[in-house]
């Protein structure tokens, strides 16, 4: 059975405009890692925490026992300059993958559906290690959305394939 590409069909179905808005989605999150891994290069520990500390300052005079607030600050004053190096290097990286294969797949390269799929993959391996250590349902929602993109991607590829 010859199954047309999303360019040969005349109008796109709703898992196309889905796939096109969970990749842009994706890219985006791509951005956001890349402007993180820069600050992260570009802000001190230091003032990493004095902008918690003015984030928190509100919260904390209502609440001095807010668990955010005092997590929060409790991160920010843990920080060093190899943490943030590292967590910058990381963000950058990602960031960069991310954002170039969601480009190469918006693109129609064949193969980057393959490196995509691989890729969240891993992140997916990943992030069930982390819901194992300790569960959240941010790391839940990620988890799956991970998920459903690369059930879209292998949809996607064994169309194009054809």
């Amino acid at each position: 059975m010859n199954v047309p590409t999303t360019a040969q069909r005349a109008e796109p179905t709703l898992l196309d405009r889905t796939f096109r808005v969970s990749l842009i989605l994706k890219g985006l999150d791509g951005v956001l890692e890349l402007v993180g891994g820069v600050l992260l290069l570009v802000v001190t520990p230091a003032q990493i925490g004095a902008v918690a500390r003015v984030l928190t300052q509100h919260e904390l005079a209502e609440d001095p026992h807010d668990q955010i607030a005092t997590s929060l600050l409790r991160l920010a004053s843990g920080l060093s300059v190899s943490a943030t190096l590292f967590g910058a290097i990381y963000l950058l990286a990602h960031g960069a993958v991310k954002v170039v294969l969601v480009w190469a797949v918006l693109a129609n390269r064949l193969w980057a559906y393959p490196w995509m799929i691989g890729f969240l993959i891993v992140f997916i391996g990943y992030q069930t290690y982390q819901l194992a250590i300790g569960f959240s349902w941010g790391m839940l929602l990620l988890t799956a959305f991970d998920l459903f993109i690369v059930v879209l991607t292998w949809r996607e590829y064994t169309i194009r394939r054809r």
